[in-house]
């Protein structure tokens, strides 16, 4: 007979050994419950496109190749969202034409989510935005642009649902838009503070989201009052900021507490991407990254796309061929004339300048005008090909010793070419080819008054000089007056206004004495990128902070003899400098120089032929 302890015993074993299966099994069943709950969700993003919608085969990915990236992130996680921060519908003539439908209808082929209004947006006045939002499928927001009676002009926020997931998505736009644009183009609007519309919009989507994330056109610079990091700072729940504004490449990102920032710089150079990790219904990992053009080379363009942007160019080729005035003789836009001194077009388009900026004085550089118009009828046509590049008019307040600088760094290589050569409205001056550079411009009137080097004056520009482009670093991180039209969109209406165009060289720049012989060939400033961004060259609406001189080369150059199978031809495209094909084959603009026996490395021409290493 067993004792009752016995049996006891074995009971109890029993029972233990029962309970941890029992546990066991509820415990994987646990784990497999919290694994399925772990999400994944993918936001691509981009900024401060300026109208690149198509590719330039070098930096510049375009929007079919956008298109593309899309669709295959879209195949690998279908939980992905696309994405905007600002300035968009305005910058090339294949945007500006329309007034930014074309832009719309590629960006609702792509398939984006949401975007917030950058300044540039506005360009076209607000009405016009208000029409582009009704276009897209998608919302343009801005929280913090409200009109006189305090309602919101845009959409504030909106909230999608993502694999179960609510993600509240806000915008807000620059404070900078009131004198970042024209005037008249955000009249009675206002752009209440970001930090303020941020803590309210946060505060609602706290109740309603499971995360959020923040469309922000305020940018990165330090020189604004107004940025992303101060809202990031200040503003608690805000999980990612996708920022616009100031072109800012942020490789994998910044954190500013808790709050991931993500940029993509500029011009579809860069596209970004944020990789988000979700565990009960809550952010646990955020990751940010960025592909360019050398990431994406093997991608081909999104050929719906592709057919949309060829259909967009016929229609607008129609457009372009309306007749807007008259020329009573040809202008002059010829490149070895822009180039060395003053032409008739160079002074239409400095008059076009100081009309719509109402400043004192218009400076823009040779290298920006890319053709001559016939005398004749004047076409729309005829204009974005003399002004192609998209810059903008800008002010900035400036001294008159500082007018001065940027003249003497203009003419000091003359009569040599040179793509800053300055073309002038507002002011006259005078030459002396005798005299070393630094010391040539005298005779410096200022609406017929002798310049006075201590006042200040409100200088109007391109947007790229005013950068510091072509070498003028006197010009640059000055006080900043406004922004305005695009050169193309200035010049025409100047000319619809003008009706018959007369066309004279008025004797702004006048030169005396010859320049003496040079024991070197002269050499123009070199455009350095500057880091975190690649500076855009001649023509270019860029943030570029830092431009340094080249060195001298000597004249007499020998051509470096390599193997046929070591080297291929390349023709120089329109926009090209030697340092950006110099960085497209892995060498230098030195080297360059040397193959190909060029006396001035930056006298290089479309169509020319140049002898470039295989990579």
């Amino acid at each position: 007979m067993r004792k009752k302890g016995y049996f006891s015993g074995r009971k109890l074993f029993a029972c233990l050994l029962v309970l941890s299966m029992v546990l066991s099994m509820f415990g994987t069943g646990f784990a497999d419950t919290q694994e399925s709950t772990a999400k994944n969700i993918v936001i691509l993003h981009t900024n401060d496109i300026h109208g690149r919608i198509e590719s330039d085969n070098q930096a510049v990915m375009g929007l079919a190749k956008f298109s593309a990236w899309v669709k295959q992130q879209k195949e690998e996680n279908p939980n992905t969202l696309v994405l905007d921060a600002g300035d968009i519908f305005h910058g090339l003539p294949i945007v500006t034409i329309d007034k930014g439908e074309s832009m719309a209808k590629v960006m609702n082929m792509i398939g984006y989510d949401a975007m917030t209004a950058g300044n540039h947006d506005f360009n076209y006045g607000y009405e016009r935005l208000l029409e582009l939002d009704q276009m897209t499928k998608f919302p343009v927001m801005g929280a913090n642009v409200k009109k006189a009676d305090g309602t919101s002009l845009l959409t504030p926020y909106i909230i999608k649902e993502v694999d179960g997931i609510k993600i509240g998505i806000f915008g807000l736009a620059t404070p900078e838009t009131t004198y970042k644009t024209h005037p008249k183009n955000v009249e009675g609007l206002v752009f209440e503070d970001p930090v303020t519309e941020a803590k309210t919009i946060v505060s609602e989507l706290k109740e309603k989201a499971d995360m959020i994330i923040f469309l922000s056109h305020l940018g990165l610079d330090e020189s604004s009052i107004d940025t992303s990091k101060k809202v990031a700072a200040a503003v608690e729940g805000i999980d990612l900021i996708i920022d616009g504004h100031s072109h800012h490449v942020l490789q994998e990102g910044e954190m500013v507490g808790d709050t991931l920032i993500a940029s993509a710089g500029e011009y579809a150079k860069y596209f970004g991407k944020v990789e988000l990790s979700f565990a009960e219904g809550k952010v646990v990992a955020k990751k940010a990254s960025l592909v360019d053009f050398k990431a994406l080379e093997a991608t081909e363009g999104d050929q719906e796309v592709e057919d949309l942007i060829g259909a967009i160019k016929t229609e607008q080729d129609q457009a372009l061929s309306e007749v807007i005035g008259k020329a009573a003789q040809k202008l002059e836009g010829a490149r070895e004339k822009v180039r060395v001194g003053e032409t008739n077009l160079g002074n239409l388009i400095t008059n076009a300048m100081l009309e719509v900026s109402k400043a004192d004085v218009a400076l823009t550089n040779g290298g920006g005008i890319r053709a001559s118009i016939e005398a004749g009828d004047i076409t729309l046509k005829s204009v974005v090909t003399v002004l192609p590049f998209g810059n903008i008019i800008v002010t900035r307040t400036v001294k008159g010793a500082d007018i001065k600088a940027a003249l003497e760094h203009g003419v000091k290589v003359y009569p040599e070419s040179n793509g800053g050569f300055p073309h002038v409205a507002g002011i006259s001056f005078v030459i002396d080819a005798s005299k070393p550079a630094g010391e040539r411009v005298s005779d410096l009137m200022v609406k017929g008054q002798l310049i006075d080097l201590e006042k200040e004056y409100l200088l109007a520009t391109n947007d790229f000089m005013a950068a510091g482009g072509d070498g003028y670093t006197m010009l640059a991180n000055k006080p900043i007056g406004n922004d305005f039209a695009a050169l193309d969109e200035a010049l025409i209406s100047y000319i619809r206004g003008a009706e018959t165009i007369e066309g004279a060289v008025e004797g702004r720049i006048t030169v005396i004495n010859e320049a003496p012989k040079a024991e070197a060939a002269p050499v123009e400033s070199v455009a350095v990128p500057t880091v975190p961004q690649e500076s855009t060259g001649i023509g270019a609406a860029a943030d570029t902070k830092t431009q340094v001189a080249a060195p001298t080369v000597p004249v007499e150059q020998k051509t470096v003899e390599m193997p046929a199978s070591q080297t291929k031809a390349y023709e120089v495209k329109p926009g090209d400098v030697l340092w950006r094909i110099a960085k497209q084959f892995g060498t230098t603009w030195e080297k360059l120089q040397e193959m190909n026996s060029l006396k001035n490395p930056h006298l290089i021409f479309p169509g020319q032929k140049l002898i470039v290493p295989v990579q």
